[in-house]
């Protein structure tokens, strides 16, 4: 599996919380609590956290803002990834992403598969890089979060990471965008 460099300087970036639902608020948002609690236990910055409806043009609207806001390396999504009607979260980061990373869902299914099994079909987790952001949509529930964090993002987040990870390859995320 990966392991962690320690002679290598943790690096903490800037990750923004989006919480996708037309019926919580902040005071009950517990999934985007699981993650700033995660994120900042691991040493990383909460750059900005809202909550938005189930829209799609509106989910999209706010990556595209914060994909263009040079102060966010990483936009997690909670919420909307489901199977109904009002499930458009992945609809709208596929709508904002230049690269999905397709493997992303993959292993979120691996890693829900042990804790729910087969019932880890229903999620349509996400991931994907624009403007030089990475964009992760996970469920809603507090378990999915906890599942990703702990068993993907946290390792893909650490600069340390071996054999490789999302960091160290950030700086060249843009790089098509640069004059040559």
């Amino acid at each position: 599996m990966g392991r962690i460099d320690e002679t290598k300087d943790f690096i903490p970036v800037k990750i923004a919380i989006l919480t996708v639902s037309d019926t919580r608020s902040l005071a009950e948002d517990r999934s985007g609590d699981t993650l700033v609690a995660r994120l900042e236990a691991a040493g990383h910055v909460l750059a900005d956290r809202k909550i938005i409806r189930d829209e799609r043009a509106e989910i999209a609207g706010q990556l595209r803002a914060w994909c263009a806001d040079k102060s966010i390396d990483v936009i997690i999504s909670t919420g909307g990834t489901g199977l109904t009607g009002r499930d458009v979260t992945v609809e709208a980061h596929r709508d904002v992403y230049e690269k999905e990373i397709d493997a992303f869902g993959t292993v979120f299914t691996m890693v829900s598969m042990q804790k729910i099994g087969t019932s880890a079909v229903q999620s349509r987790a996400t991931g994907g890089v624009a403007n030089g952001t990475y964009l992760f949509a996970l469920p809603g529930s507090t378990g999915a979060c906890k599942d990703a964090w702990d068993g993907i993002l946290q390792a893909q987040l650490d600069y340390r990471h071996l054999p490789c990870n999302f960091v160290e390859i950030m700086p060249r995320l843009d790089e098509h965008l640069r004059r040559k």
